[in-house]
């Protein structure tokens, strides 16, 4: 795995660097486009100079054969913090979505100087026994099964089944707003090239030593929706109380997304943290 050259992660920054710096992992498949612009700009209004970044295998980074990942996931964030490094920051807030939460959470354990906090958006502790907690809702787990039958080189087919995928996690409290998604979903689509590449996301091999989230050495915040069908709520609360002293935001009614009206409550949890 340390032979493949170096791969190119494209990466987008709003604000002041001379700001406190946030820096947002989005999780599997997902480009920076899935931390909408307009979310990172509230956060950089509130003095904060945010990165976003294309992971590999997705928007305009470094892509590899579909079915054939040659990297594992610690390269992943090993990623995270060449990031940094391109915009000459030496530590920042970490923030992870989902799969991006998990990334986030061995940067902060195998990179602590790196990192001024920790912000973990939908996903699940690293390093706990999760067995007896809920699993995906059984609507999600059928609703994904048919990506299966997905022919990811055809656009019509993965553009309605990512709209369709949006809104098996979507809110359940809020209209769900299926024009604004498939717009997103069609840019981000024709700026990655396809999504075929980002497949790769679910094939990957750990790498790394085994981590726990209870050695985590800065602060953690947990925002976690109460609907959400992927990770429901019970693994945001597990995170949490593996690490003391964290923090638990609970988006009432919330999926497993950034949905708009949930932004203000977002941004004021992440930019008032720690």
């Amino acid at each position: 795995m340390t032979a493949l050259p170096r791969p190119e992660i494209v990466s987008e920054s709003f604000g002041d660097p001379c700001d406190p710096a946030i820096l947002l992992i989005m999780g599997a498949m997902a480009s920076m486009l899935w931390w909408p612009e307009a979310f990172c700009r509230q956060l950089a209004r509130r003095g904060r100079f945010v990165i976003r970044y294309d992971n590999r295998d997705t928007g305009l980074s470094t892509k590899y054969t579909p079915g054939e990942p040659p990297y594992v996931f610690e390269d992943m964030v090993d990623d995270a913090i060449r990031v940094l490094d391109d915009h000459n920051t030496r530590k920042a807030q970490v923030v992870g979505m989902s799969m991006g939460g998990m990334i986030a959470q061995i940067v902060a354990l195998k990179y602590p100087e790196r990192v001024s906090a920790l912000t973990v958006i939908s996903s699940s502790p690293l390093g706990v026994d999760t067995s007896g907690l809920p699993g995906a809702s059984q609507a999600y787990r059928e609703h994904s099964a048919k990506g299966a039958d997905v022919d990811w080189s055809n656009r019509g087919q993965v553009l309605d089944f990512m709209v369709k995928d949006a809104r098996a996690i979507a809110s359940t409290l809020h209209p769900f707003d299926s024009e604004r998604t498939r717009a997103m979903i069609e840019e981000d689509y024709d700026r990655s090239g396809g999504l075929a590449f980002a497949t790769n996301h679910f094939l990957l091999k750990g790498g790394g030593p085994e981590r726990r989230i209870k050695d985590l050495t800065v602060p953690l915040l947990v925002i976690h929706g109460t609907a959400d069908p992927l990770f429901p709520i019970e693994h945001g609360e597990a995170l949490a109380d593996a690490v003391p002293g964290a923090g638990l935001v609970r988006i009432d009614g919330g999926g497993h997304e950034l949905h708009r009206n949930n932004w203000p409550q977002i941004v004021e949890a992440i930019a008032t943290h720690p």
